[in-house]
């Protein structure tokens, strides 16, 4: 019975991706092909998506415009972002434009399933941080402060929504299809890297599971 409700979510199931022109965004994009789920992706610039497939429609556009969120959003069940400041870099406030624009569309489409990455630097008043990675944020302020300040920002809007959100808290992405053991933690992160292959697993795994709803674990590999 459980893999028959599966088969169904699948043909019913349509994700939608931001940042998924991007390095790691483009490993999302291939595990969800890889899992059979329909997906819409925001495409600011067409020629880096080259991914052809019937389960993939492109949506063009920045998600510094509500419109263009609104349309990305339009019959999908849930939401993945690794969006980052992208080639041209994005202004600085970036992250909490978009989360702005996310929130307010995802309310009009009564849609709650939101997954998105960021880097160590961001706070919670959980965390009880090693001086690793109390250094790590220390120096993203000193040497990013906007736009660290604004992914700061962008946790504190996801705590204010009433949406269904996850935060995933990264440190150094490693660009490989090596599954790795995986380390979850509220509180701290352990390691230097994640496999790009591990994160989007570990953020597919989230569509079905709500562990860490309203969380904003840090994973990494061990």
């Amino acid at each position: 019975m459980f893999n028959i409700i599966r088969e169904i979510m699948k043909i019913n199931y349509k994700v939608a991706v931001i940042g998924g022109t991007g390095k790691s965004g483009k490993y999302v994009v291939q595990q969800l092909l890889n899992k059979g789920l329909q997906i819409k992706v925001l495409v600011r610039n067409p020629q880096n998506f080259t991914i052809h497939s019937p389960l993939v429609e492109v949506v063009l556009g920045n998600v510094s415009s509500y419109d263009t969120v609104l349309e990305l959003l339009k019959d999908c069940n849930a939401l993945i972002s690794t969006l980052g400041t992208g080639i041209p870099p994005s202004k600085s406030t970036i992250f909490s434009t978009a989360t702005n624009n996310i929130i307010s569309a995802m309310q009009i489409l009564q849609l709650k399933k939101y997954l998105v990455v960021t880097g160590l630097n961001v706070n919670t008043i959980f965390d009880k941080k090693s001086p690793k990675t109390k250094f790590s944020t220390d120096w993203m302020y000193t040497n990013f402060p906007e736009a660290t300040a604004d992914r700061q920002k962008e946790y504190e809007l996801l705590q204010q929504s009433n949406l269904d959100w996850t935060l995933v808290r990264l440190p150094l992405i490693e660009l490989t299809e090596e599954e790795r053991e995986v380390d979850i933690s509220l509180i701290d992160c352990i390691g230097e890297k994640i496999s790009a292959t591990n994160l989007a697993l570990f953020l597919i795994q989230q569509l079905e599971d709500d562990t860490y709803v309203g969380e904003a674990p840090f994973i990494c590999n061990l």
